[in-house]
C-alpha cells in the first residue's frame, strides 16, 4: 500500500468516525429534546464524534476493512446511546423519533456533502481528492441509512419494527440473541450485497441530482 492509498484510507476512516458519531448524536439529541435525561447524564449530547466512538466497532474493525481488505465483510458500529424513555404517555412516539433521528442525521450529512459539492469552486484535477471525499461521504451516509433500517437487532430498523407493531417483544428478543451473527452472514451473501448496493444507489441518487442541479445554476 503506497502513501496515496494510506492517505485515502485515513480519510475514509475519519469520514466513518464523523458519520457514525453524528448518527449517534442524533439519537442522543432527540432523546434529550423528548425529556430523556440519560443521554445528557452520560455525556452523549455532544457533536464530539469520539464521545460516540467504540474502539473496536468504529476504529479497529473499519481499519481492518479499509487497510487490509480481508476479502469478507465485517460489521462496524458506534457506541450505542442508552435511553430510559421516562414518560409512559409518549414512550412509543419518543422511541420512534429517537430511533429515526440517527439515520436522519446521515440524511443531513448527505445534504451537506451535496451542497458543498454544488457551491464549492472545485477543479476536477486539482481538487480530485476533495471531490472523491464528498462523493464517498454521500455514498457512506446513504449506506448507513439503508443498513440501519434493516429490521434485525441491534439496528434501528428492529426498534421501529417493534414500535410499529411488526414485531412482538418476544420476537425482537429472539432475534437479538442472534442478530450479530445474522447480519455478519447476510453481508457476505452475494444477493444481499447486491440488494444493499442497489438500495444505496437509490438513496444516494437524489443528493447527486441536487449537486448537479445546483451546480448548473451557479
Amino acid at each position: 500500500m503506497d502513501l496515496e492509498q494510506l492517505r485515502w484510507g485515513a480519510l475514509q476512516l475519519i469520514l466513518l468516525i464523523i458519520s457514525i458519531g453524528l448518527h449517534e448524536f442524533g439519537h442522543a439529541w432527540v432523546a434529550d429534546l423528548r425529556g430523556d435525561p440519560l443521554p445528557r447524564m452520560q455525556g452523549r449530547v455532544t457533536l464530539n464524534p469520539f464521545a460516540h466512538t467504540d474502539p473496536i466497532g468504529t476504529i479497529a474493525i473499519p481499519a481492518v476493512m479499509i487497510f487490509l481488505s480481508p476479502g469478507f465483510g465485517l460489521i462496524g458500529w458506534g457506541k450505542p446511546v442508552q435511553i430510559s424513555l421516562p414518560n409512559p404517555q409518549t414512550r412509543r412516539m419518543d422511541d420512534i423519533l429517537i430511533t429515526l433521528a440517527g439515520p436522519g442525521m446521515n440524511v443531513v450529512l448527505c445534504l451537506v456533502f451535496s451542497l458543498i459539492g454544488a457551491f464549492g469552486s472545485f477543479d476536477p484535477k486539482q481538487d480530485a481528492l476533495i471531490l472523491k471525499f464528498l462523493v464517498s461521504g454521500i455514498f457512506l451516509n446513504a449506506g448507513l441509512v439503508v443498513f440501519n433500517f434493516i429490521p434485525i437487532p441491534p439496528l434501528d430498523g428492529s426498534r421501529l419494527a417493534v414500535r410499529l407493531g411488526l414485531y412482538s417483544e418476544e420476537l425482537f428478543l429472539s432475534l437479538a440473541r442472534w442478530g450479530f451473527v445474522i447480519l455478519l452472514i447476510a453481508i457476505n451473501l452475494p444477493f444481499f450485497r447486491e440488494f444493499m448496493s442497489q438500495a444505496v444507489q437509490l438513496v444516494a441518487a437524489p443528493w447527486f441530482g441536487l449537486w448537479n442541479l445546483l451546480g448548473q445554476l451557479m
